[in-house]
Parts: structure tokens; C-alpha cells; sequence
């Protein structure tokens, strides 16, 4: 059942001196912008309004979500600020001496409502904003990124291994769950971890002979799988038995152990066949090559990076305004070009706001007439991409202009956005798997941003303050007025930022 707000206030509230009912001044920003009915409008269609246990209130969902992605917070580190932090409390809608909700309660609102619920609070919290006269579509600007899996570096032995070692953990939850008992499978671990680390030592040697030695040792992993595989199908096939034997009394968990097993039966011999197929010297292609075994939809990506020439994990693509403001975001499994995206965003852009942006300039990855071509279409006035190639030189003399130029230079701080988004807001790996959690995750990570930006924008409007914007979001000083330290964009051990101390005496 839907519960959206919490009206009710505890004694202890009224108690307090008057300074520790105030909230900072980005908390107090953003209360007031989420302050709004209209954000609770996504979750309607994912709890019924009269069955069912009551849901937490929304409103204090949203706060909660919003403070994790702004300060980078895990979900139990969350709960435990909240709880010590009288403002954190407050913000979130949380009356004092209540409880802090569960953060298995926070993850499981997340996967449950999954990215559709997050594109209509990004959509609505836009809306709003444009109500308020905040967002400008004189130009914008397009890039992408690669979003990384939460994945350590893939190799087909090191996936070998591991998949001998889950494979082995579920067999044994399996049999300790009562089912498929008299069915084992070999224990092949400690073999399995002998071959990886003599790859190792090989690989040191970095001569012929070594590389020819770790070829024959992954093809004997391979092996060792395969033979782990064919053991624990058996234990699967037993396992389905027992749990029709049982029928709707058998345990939940035992249940869920056997679809974990089945899957993890697939990937593996996936694995497997990519694995045969690198050894017979063919190279596995990068848009079906697997290369987590618990995030599927991650891809290998290469974008050219000095450091990283090879990240795994998903593209991103990013279209901000002259204020910072994300307009436009998607995620994309694999690596598709970057020319076909620019369209459908701008389009996108054109129905949120009823008009389209005046100008639109990306880089060159998204030069090809047809690009230019499709914005045209949609109305925008002003399209500035540089060609792929060489140019004519009727197509020299445009891209030498100066308008053309200035709109160029305007395009580079796009990548600004994106590493401030990583590095601020948790797009620099998602923490959830799959290709549906890592737009979610990015989709909390945009929201985040924008409820930052929106509200600084939106409050400056409203009081007229003469302020400018930094890379944070934040206003800058004006005339006379004291300069207040930046919070800091992690809680510090003595509370959350913002966080008043509070001196208790006997």
C-alpha cells in the first residue's frame, strides 16, 4: 500500500531550540523543490493504494535517494547518518524517535520500481523547472561516456575460476536446503586456483613458450568447467524434483538457489564457448562477449582513453544546457555509434518542453549529414558538429566561422559535466547489474545533479539574489555577503555536512 507523506510530529520536535530546526541552505533549496505532489505520481503504479503492508512514505524515499547519490553513500552507511543527524532527519521527513527505514528497504523500492519510475521523476523535476522560467534551450551540447560495470578486470581464466567456485557454493546450498542430497559434484577449486596461479607465473616469463603454456592452461579450465558443468546439471535436474515433490511447501530460498543455479549453468558455458573460441585463434566478438558473471549486459568498450583504452560496462550519453542542467540522458548495452543517438534525444528534448533547442553542437563523432540533417527536421535552428574526415572546402569555410568556432569551444566543458557526474555523482561505476540497474543507477545520479542545480536556480530566481554558479551548483557570494565554507561532499565523522552539533548536559 502507498504511503506519500508523514504528517505526524513528535514532542521532541517541539523541544528544540530554534537553530537546529533550520536546514542548510542546499537542503533547504532542495526541500523546498521536492515539495511537490507531482513526484510521487511514478510510484502509484507500483504499490496499490488499499492492500498490502504500507510502504514507507515517498517523500522521504526521494530525500533519502537523493542524499545517497549526493554524497556517495552506501545504503547502510545512509541509514546510520540519517539516524545520529538532526538535520539529515528533518530533511528526510523523519520525526524524531522514529525509526530510520531499513536499507534493505531503500534497495529493494529501487529494484522494484526500476528505471521507468526514475525517467518520470527526471521528466517531472524538468517540468517543473521550465514552469519556473529555470531552463534555457538557446543550445546544448552532446557527449558520451562509458558507465563501468562493478566488474574487476576480465580474463577468460579468471572467469573459469570463478565460475568453478560459485557453481560449487550453490550445489552446496542446494544439498544443505535438503534437495538433490545423494548428487554431488567434485569439489575442483583448489584445481582450479592451482592453474590460475601458474598463469601467472607464466605470464612473467613473456617469451613464446609461456604464452603457448597459458593457452594449453586455460584450455584445461575449460575442461575442468565443463566436467563441473555436466556434475551440476544433474544436481539441477534432482533439485526440480524435489521442489515438485514439495510443490507449494517447499522453502523459498531452495527455490531461488535452483533459478541461480540455472542461470549461472548458461553464463558459464558461455564462457565456455568464448573461451574455445580465443583458443582457436578467432577473437570473440566484443557485442555478445561475456564478461561478468553476474552482470550480463556488461560489454567491453573502447573509447580511445590513454589510461583505460578497454573499460567494461555501458555507454552513456549526456546533453546539458548552458546552466549544466541535464536535459537528456540514456544508457546503451554495448558500444553503439554515437551518430544515431543525437536525434531521438533532441527529439525527446522537443516533446518535454514543446520547442526544440535553437542550437545543438557535439563532437565530431556525430558528424554526418544525416545528423545534421535529422536536427534540421525537428526544428532546431543552429546545428554545429564538425565533419568526419576531410571537409570541402564550402564545409572549410563554415567551420571556420566564428559563431561556428565559439559553439565549439562551448561543446568541450560537455566533458566537464560528464567527469563531474562521475566523479560527484556515482556515474563513474554502477552499483547496480544488469543494463535495466545501471540506467536506474544513472537515472538516480542525473536526478541527483538536477535537484541540485533546479533548486539553486529556482531560489536565486524567486529572491533575486545576484549570484553566479559554480561547477557545483552552488551560488556564488555576492556583495557584502559572507562567504560560507562548501559542504563537503562526504559525511565527516562527526555527522553529516550542514549537521549542527548538538551538546547534551546533564
Amino acid at each position: 500500500m502507498l504511503v506519500t507523506t508523514n504528517p505526524q510530529s513528535t514532542l521532541w520536535e517541539t523541544i528544540l531550540p530554534p537553530g537546529y530546526q533550520d536546514l542548510p541552505a542546499e537542503l533547504a533549496a532542495v526541500d523546498a523543490l521536492l515539495d511537490d505532489p507531482v513526484f510521487f505520481e511514478p510510484y502509484r503504479a507500483h504499490f496499490s493504494p488499499l492492500w498490502g503492508r504500507p510502504s514507507i512514505p515517498i517523500e522521504t524515499y526521494l530525500r533519502m535517494m537523493f542524499l545517497k547519490h549526493r554524497y556517495r553513500l552506501g545504503y547502510e552507511t545512509l541509514c546510520r547518518e540519517v539516524a545520529d543527524s538532526i538535520s539529515w532527519s528533518r530533511f528526510c521527513r523523519i520525526p524524531l524517535g522514529t525509526r530510520v527505514p531499513h536499507p534493505s528497504t531503500l534497495g529493494k523500492i529501487t529494484t522494484r520500481c526500476g528505471p521507468e519510475a526514475i525517467e518520470a521523476l527526471n521528466q517531472a523535476l524538468l517540468i517543473k523547472a521550465a514552469a519556473e522560467k529555470a531552463v534555457k534551450l538557446d543550445k546544448v551540447r552532446a557527449d558520451t561516456t562509458v558507465v563501468p560495470a562493478n566488474v574487476a578486470y576480465p580474463t577468460d581464466s579468471g572467469l573459469l575460476v570463478r565460475a568453478i567456485a560459485l557453481i560449487v557454493a550453490l550445489v552446496a546450498r542446494i544439498h544443505a536446503a535438503g534437495a538433490a542430497s545423494r548428487t554431488g559434484v567434485r569439489d575442483r577449486r583448489r584445481a582450479a586456483g592451482r592453474r590460475a596461479r601458474s598463469i601467472s607465473a607464466h605470464l612473467k616469463l613473456r617469451n613464446d613458450e609461456a604464452k603457448a603454456r597459458v593457452l594449453a592452461i586455460t584450455g584445461e579450465l575449460a575442461e575442468l568447467t565443463a566436467t563441473t558443468i555436466a556434475e551440476a546439471r544433474l544436481v539441477l535436474v534432482n533439485a526440480r524434483r524435489h521442489l515438485h515433490r514439495r510443490g507449494e511447501a517447499a522453502s523459498g530460498r531452495l527455490v531461488a538457489a535452483v533459478a541461480e543455479l540455472d542461470t549461472l549453468l548458461d553464463r558459464a558455458g558461455r564462457v565456455i564457448t568464448q573461451t574455445r573460441t580465443r583458443l582457436s585463434g578467432v577473437t570473440p566478438a566484443s557485442a555478445t562477449r561475456l564478461v561478468s558473471l553476474h552482470d550480463p549486459d556488461a560489454r567491453p568498450i573502447a573509447k580511445g582513453r590513454l589510461g583505460k583504452p578497454v573499460e567494461f560496462g555501458y555507454k552513456a550519453q549526456i546533453t546539458d544546457n548552458t546552466d549544466g542542467i541535464v536535459l537528456d540522458h540514456d544508457v546503451h548495452e554495448g558500444n553503439p555509434a554515437d551518430a544515431p543517438l543525437l536525434a531521438p534525444a533532441i527529439a525527446r528534448i522537443a516533446a518535454l518542453f514543446g520547442k526544440p533547442p535553437g542550437a545543438v553542437t557535439a563532437d565530431r563523432g556525430y558528424g554526418e549529414a544525416t545528423v545534421d540533417a535529422d536536427l534540421t527536421d525537428l526544428g532546431v535552428a543552429t546545428v554545429v558538429i564538425p565533419r568526419k574526415g576531410k571537409p570541402s572546402a564550402a564545409r572549410r569555410q563554415v567551420e571556420h566561422g566564428r559563431g561556428f568556432r565559439r559553439l565549439v569551444k562551448w561543446r568541450t566543458g560537455s566533458e566537464g559535466r560528464i567527469s563531474y557526474l562521475k566523479r560527484r555523482y556515482g556515474l563513474d561505476r554502477t552499483l547496480l547489474d544488469g543494463l535495466t540497474g545501471a540506467r536506474t543507477w544513472c537515472g538516480l545520479g542525473v536526478l541527483s545533479h538536477n535537484t541540485v542545480k533546479i533548486a539553486t536556480l529556482v531560489q536565486a530566481r524567486r529572491t533575486g539574489a545576484a549570484g553566479h554558479l559554480d561547477s557545483r551548483g552552488l551560488t556564488g557570494p555576492t556583495a557584502g555577503a559572507p562567504t560560507a565554507r562548501p559542504h563537503d561532499a562526504r559525511p565527516t565523522a562527526t555527522g553529516p555536512p550542514g549537521d549542527p552539533q548538538l551538546t547534551l548536559t546533564a
